[in-house]
């Protein structure tokens, strides 16, 4: 089951790496990561394209205007995928190297999965 993971982006660039490393240390790894940003100004799109190839070709992304955050998550949906999609915003990172592993086993039991830390 693949993972499609929406990570919307503007001027994150004091955040993103957490959570492009947190989504690169998942011990589950059938996924993709799609950055979605809205013409950053920052170094956000240098921290992209650094840890790109780390990804070994599971990293989409693309830099245009948007109308905010909501527009930003239905182009990255419009662009997935995976059977499931999961958002992580770019000030948040996967505590655990499990996170993945642990949401694919969930949703083979139910529908949805939510996480509450």
């Amino acid at each position: 089951m693949k993972i499609s993971i929406i990570t919307a982006t503007w001027n994150s660039g004091a955040t993103l790496r957490d959570t492009m490393e947190s989504v690169l240390s998942q011990d589950y790894t059938d996924f993709e990561h799609l950055i979605i940003d809205g013409g950053s100004t920052d170094n956000t799109l240098d921290i992209v394209r650094e840890l790109e190839p780390i990804y070994g070709g599971k990293l989409k992304w693309i830099s245009e205007r948007d109308r905010g955050i909501y527009d930003a998550m239905n182009k990255g949906i419009m662009m997935a995928t995976g059977d499931v999609i999961g958002i992580l915003n770019s000030d948040d990172f996967y505590t655990s190297t499990d996170i993945l592993s642990t949401v694919a086993d969930g949703i083979q039991q139910y529908d949805a999965v939510y996480a509450d830390i």
